[in-house]
C-alpha cells in the first residue's frame, strides 16, 4: 500500500488479523493508532530497514505489537505475524537493547519531529507545511534543538541526535 490514507478504509473492509506497515510510509504511525482504535482485534506490525530507538518508542506509543527489520528471515517473519495475530508483542532484540542503551532525549516530541524532517533534507518551508506550523516556528524549533544538543549548527544537531539514538 503506497499511502497511509488507504490503510484504514482497506482494513475496515478486509478486517485483517494483522496489518504490516512500512516505517517509511508517511502517516504510518497515525494509521497504526487509528487501527488500534477502530479495529482493536487487528494487530499492527512495523517493518523497518534499520534499528532506531526512537522508532521503537513511537511504535509503542502507537500501540504497535510487532517491530521487525526488512532483513528478517522468512520463517521468523511468519512466526512474528502469527504471534502478533495472537496478540503477543514481537520485537527485534537488537533494537530492544539499543533502545535501552539510548540516553533520554532532551528534545520535545515536536522538536524531534522537526529535526527528523530536517535530517531528511526537507527545507523549513516544507517542514512548516507538512506539520502545519509557521516557518518561523520551525526555525525556532531548530534553534532550540541546536541549543539543547550543544551543537554548532543544524547539521551537527542531526549528527548528535542520530548518534544518541533519538533519530
Amino acid at each position: 500500500m503506497d499511502s497511509a490514507e488507504k490503510i484504514i478504509p482497506s482494513a475496515l473492509e478486509l478486517d485483517p488479523h494483522v496489518a504490516m506497515i512500512d516505517i517509511r510510509l508517511r502517516g504510518g504511525f497515525a494509521a497504526a493508532r487509528a487501527l488500534h482504535q477502530r479495529l482493536p482485534g487487528c494487530g499492527t506490525m512495523i517493518m523497518a530497514e534499520r534499528r532506531r530507538p526512537r522508532d521503537l518508542r513511537r511504535a509503542v506509543k502507537s500501540h504497535i505489537l510487532g517491530f521487525v527489520l526488512t532483513d528478517v528471515e522468512p520463517e521468523a517473519l511468519a512466526d512474528a505475524v502469527r504471534r502478533v495475530a495472537r496478540g503477543e508483542r514481537v520485537l527485534d532484540s537488537e533494537l530492544a537493547f539499543a533502545a535501552l542503551d539510548a540516553e533520554q532525549s532532551p528534545l520535545t516530541p515536536r522538536e524531534l519531529e522537526v529535526l527528523e524532517a530536517a535530517a531528511e533534507g526537507t527545507p523549513p518551508e516544507e517542514i512548516a507545511a507538512q506539520l502545519y506550523l509557521s516557518v518561523r516556528t520551525v526555525r525556532n524549533h531548530l534553534s532550540r534543538v541546536t541549543s539543547k544538543t550543544g551543537a554548532r549548527n543544524r547539521v551537527d544537531a542531526i549528527r548528535i541526535a542520530i548518534e544518541a539514538g533519538w533519530l
